[in-house]
């Protein structure tokens, strides 16, 4: 790989409110104070995440490139042109990881076909967060991203994906809208049978943190209030 080309730091963010050095490393703090060029789905948020980090580094600096539902592909290899020029590039999330569950994903692979360096930085991601805290099938296990608004495509998904995780043994692994959760967590315990097991993996690394295995019969029993906090949801049928 030619040494005179930039790489593309894929550079973690928190997964709420909290202190970025508290759930990153300073090997982030290093690469941000480093880099001035960078790829964010929102400027506003972007800046002010840096300006946490780094509290020196000049705003009026930094090059802002925006990569969102709006942006179109046709952009995206100007975006990599600093790289091509020996110049470094942060890509950062709204929140957690770039590319998972995320339009970075693009970029990554751009970066790729034109040979590139990809150097991805430790931090926190709340989709294996919640693997991790579930007890589930950690050797196999499927993220589905959103599951259908419409009533009725929805609980096929949720028993398309009771079956697959029963015939493969594989926990299966969705989020949703944060204002829709406690529909979807009051779905799950009525669609799912009784002794399927539900994880509720909310607010992760936030002192609010909710972290709950249990059968969907259980969940009829016991409540949460879920509206409007980042949740990740996972079944599994034994």
């Amino acid at each position: 790989m030619n040494s005179s080309i930039g790489k593309l730091y894929l550079i973690p963010t928190t997964l709420g409110d909290n202190e970025p050095l508290e759930v990153l490393p300073m090997s982030v703090k290093k690469v941000i104070e480093l880099t001035n060029t960078y790829i964010v789905e929102n400027e506003k948020t972007a800046r002010r995440f840096i300006k946490k980090i780094s509290s020196g580094k000049s705003q009026a600096s930094l090059e802002i490139f925006h990569l969102n539902k709006f942006t179109d592909a046709s952009e995206l290899p100007e975006y990599l042109e600093p790289c091509l020029k020996g110049i470094n590039v942060g890509l950062l999330s709204e929140a957690g990881c770039p590319g998972v569950a995320d339009p970075g994903a693009d970029i990554v692979k751009l970066a790729h076909q034109k040979n590139i360096k990809v150097t991805p930085l430790v931090g926190p991601s709340s989709i294996l967060m919640a693997m991790m805290s579930s007890g589930m099938n950690g050797q196999s296990f499927s993220f589905n991203g959103y599951l259908p608004i419409d009533k009725g495509e929805r609980k096929k998904e949720i028993k398309r994906l009771e079956r697959l995780s029963f015939e493969q043994n594989q926990s299966q692994i969705f989020i949703e809208t944060p204002y829709r959760n406690n529909k979807m967590i009051e779905d799950l315990s009525q669609i799912l049978e009784k002794y399927t097991d539900i994880c509720v993996a909310c607010d992760i690394t936030l002192p609010s943190e909710f972290i709950k295995t249990q059968s969907a019969i259980a969940w009829k029993k016991n409540k949460v209030d879920l509206h409007k906090r980042p949740t990740i949801f996972i079944i599994h049928k034994s």
